[in-house]
């Protein structure tokens, strides 16, 4: 018989919903229920792409005899961290303060008021390097349950007391200015590892909102050594096994420090901000290397992540079948000599030399990731694409990796902002119009009348949790980035209305500061808020870009005051933790420059002049430039309000910092502009 998570709508719900765990969602049933048998409530978090939730949920919970302890002892609450990461944020701080550290699976219990007493992450079938067994773990919950109800309540209680005592640092009371930037950059030279590539040791994750920062902060002061950082960090990645060498996008992360060996899970969020920064760095350098990389992790988002209604999927799993029944980490993507002479026949040690295809592998039991080591000598490009078309062909013949198809919306959000860029740069509209689709899938399925967003939709179904600050912010920059490269001013409008919601339902009208759940969303044992940068921009700094770009656009004052404010916590955290914070040193370099608001004007939407000003304006460098393009009577951007043409011709305008240049209407001209100091 299924559980209650049959009628759910996420991936990860669904796959626990034949377990013989009575599993509950999270909601106030689960917790009367608590209340009403007098037991304690285990919450387990994890999300679809997680390796060791699959272990765990195979070890425990579909054990039977594990089950039928949990049915009779707990009410258990399964959560997706990806549709609630509320939740998931203020029960991870719990963990973390408790032990240390955190992840998932994580595992917490709970009192029937929710407030945490006894935490863990991964907990093995058996006793194993030092950890107790799962089922020792609830027996012993159990037993101080029945026995020491006061003193777990005393413990729930002191625990709750703490977080709520627990403040995030103070903002400073102004945005950063050259001074901290300075410092940032000096920061992150010294954790920058010039012989591989990115910052610290292993794992070693994308840095994608640091590498936005790099190439801002040259675009601004000219500074070579943040651009040799970042296109070196770029090659390292794209030569190395973290990159798909044959399908294009990006794994979670490597687990060494050289970049070999990939935690081999694909999720959205990353793949979306690595196309941008690809697109970027192409801008800034004319890189091959980025330009390539940039469109084949574009043309991965639009084969393997999108969806039948247009948005894109969460993620691909790192496990898969390999071959033999068993579900094995990176089963789809790893080659062995022998596997190579099989589909490539006498081109097999061509491929190997190409690939780094050793006999002992790169990867576990000889088996090696797919990179490009050779950084010398001459391969026959027609002879490459051959062999890279002919492996894919037989990789595709694979069991292929389960794919997570909800849509949520902030990282949907990232995905149009990175495609309708790369689609302008490279003039692939089929990429701007993906973007177009998804951003029309957010505003038909997750935006009500009201202009509230929700979290997340699968298969056209929107789903029932409330979006958070992340998702407010993080589409509004996609409905912007599409706004600059369509002329299409109805996607102003639109994130002229999530921001709205942010300034009235997210932001301290005291402090400032930004808070990672609405004022009216549900109560946890504590609001949310976070301005650190983890796998994706945090709500806070994507807040801040978001709305100085639509001031940018608007001129309107709250909405840049709003954003000067968020940035004070940048001022405070950037000199001293810049990897964590990138996406808002990013923001602040965009401040500093103004930033530029361009105005493209021409006497029809299809002229062959405007659009070359309009692209010019496209590919600046400059930090967080806006663009409006359109006729002169064009009432869709504020931006073209009294904008004429010169002597007829298609013309642009540059103003920042309340004052205008000249207009010109020769794109070399404009490119000067955009590149003055």
């Amino acid at each position: 018989m299924p559980n209650r998570l049959a009628h759910e709508t996420s991936p990860y719900l669904l796959q626990h919903a034949d377990n013989p765990v009575d599993w509950w969602p999270w909601s106030g049933e689960a917790f009367d229920e608590a209340r009403r048998t007098g037991r304690p409530v285990l919450l387990s978090v994890g999300y679809s792409s997680c390796h060791w939730c699959h272990v765990m949920a195979h070890e425990s919970f579909e054990d039977r005899a594990t089950a039928d302890y949990l049915n009779e002892h707990f009410v258990s609450v399964k959560v997706d961290r990806e549709e609630r990461p509320d939740v998931d944020a203020v029960y991870m701080e719990a963990v973390q303060a408790a032990t240390g550290h955190g992840g998932w699976p994580m595992t917490v219990f709970l009192t029937p008021d929710a407030e945490p007493f006894y935490f863990g992450t991964y907990f093995p079938p058996a006793p194993r390097h030092g950890m107790p067994s799962f089922r020792q773990v609830l027996e012993g919950v159990q037993q101080a349950w029945t026995t020491r109800r006061d003193e777990v309540a005393d413990v729930a209680g002191k625990i709750v007391r703490d977080l709520a005592q627990r403040e995030i640092v103070r903002q400073a009371a102004e945005a950063p200015g050259e001074q901290e930037l300075a410092q940032a950059l000096l920061g992150l030279t010294r954790e920058y590892d010039p012989q591989r590539g990115g910052f610290g040791g292993a794992p070693k994750f994308p840095p994608s909102m640091v590498l936005e920062f790099l190439l801002r902060h040259h675009a601004r002061t000219g500074a070579e050594g943040a651009l040799q950082m970042a296109q070196d960090t770029c090659e390292r990645m794209a030569r190395g096994g973290i990159y798909d060498q044959l399908g294009g996008g990006f794994a979670r992360y490597s687990v060494d420090r050289d970049w070999v060996v990939p935690h081999f899970e694909k999720m959205l969020y990353d793949n979306a901000l690595l196309c941008r920064v690809y697109t970027h760095l192409w801008r800034a350098t004319g890189s091959d290397l980025a330009r390539r990389v940039a469109l084949d992790t574009a043309q991965f988002l639009l084969r393997e992540l999108r969806t039948a209604e247009g948005g894109f999927a969460s993620a691909l799993d790192a496990d898969s079948d390999d071959g033999s029944g068993r579900h094995v980490e990176g089963a789809y993507y790893v080659w062995r000599p022998a596997q190579l002479r099989e589909a490539l026949g006498d081109d097999a040690e061509l491929a190997a030399q190409y690939f780094g295809v050793t006999d002992e592998g790169t990867f576990e039991h000889g088996q090696s990731v797919l990179q490009l080591p050779q950084t010398e000598g001459v391969f026959e490009a027609e002879k490459i694409a051959s062999v890279k078309d002919r492996l894919l062909a037989a990789r595709a013949r694979r069991p292929a990796p389960g794919r997570d198809d909800k849509v949520v919306a902030a990282w949907n959000g990232l995905a149009i902002a990175a495609l309708a860029e790369t689609g302008a740069c490279f003039d692939r509209p089929d990429l701007t119009e993906a973007a177009v689709a998804a951003a029309d899938l957010l505003v038909r399925v997750h935006l009500d009348e009201h202009g509230r967003l929700a979290r997340t939709s699968k298969d056209g179904r929107v789903g029932p949790n409330a979006g958070v600050l992340e998702d407010y912010a993080d589409v509004a920059e996609g409905f912007l980035a599409l706004a600059s490269v369509t002329g299409e001013g109805v996607w102003l409008d639109f994130a002229g209305l999530l921001l709205d919601h942010v300034l009235a339902r997210f932001t301290d009208t005291e402090t400032g500061a930004l808070y990672d759940t609405a004022s009216d969303a549900e109560q946890l044992i504590r609001r949310p808020q976070d301005p650190t940068d983890n796998a994706a921009p945090s709500g806070w700094t994507a807040a801040a870009g978001a709305l100085l770009s639509y001031a940018a656009h608007t001129g309107s004052e709250p909405h840049r005051a709003a954003a000067e404010r968020a940035l004070g916590v940048v001022k405070t955290l950037g000199p001293r933790v810049p990897r964590f914070i990138g996406w808002g040193l990013a923001v602040a370099e965009a401040l500093l420059d103004g930033p530029r608001e361009v105005a493209v004007v021409g006497p029809a939407p299809d002229d062959e002049r405007t659009a070359a000003l309009h692209r010019t304006a496209l590919l600046s460098t400059a930090p967080g430039a806006v663009v409006a393009c359109g006729t002169p009577d064009s009432e869709e951007f504020p931006l073209l309000a009294d904008r004429t043409l010169v002597e007829g011709a298609p013309t642009a305008y540059v103003c920042r910092g309340f004052v205008c240049d000249l207009p010109v209407t020769d794109p070399d001209a404009l490119r000067t502009k955009l590149t003055a100091p």
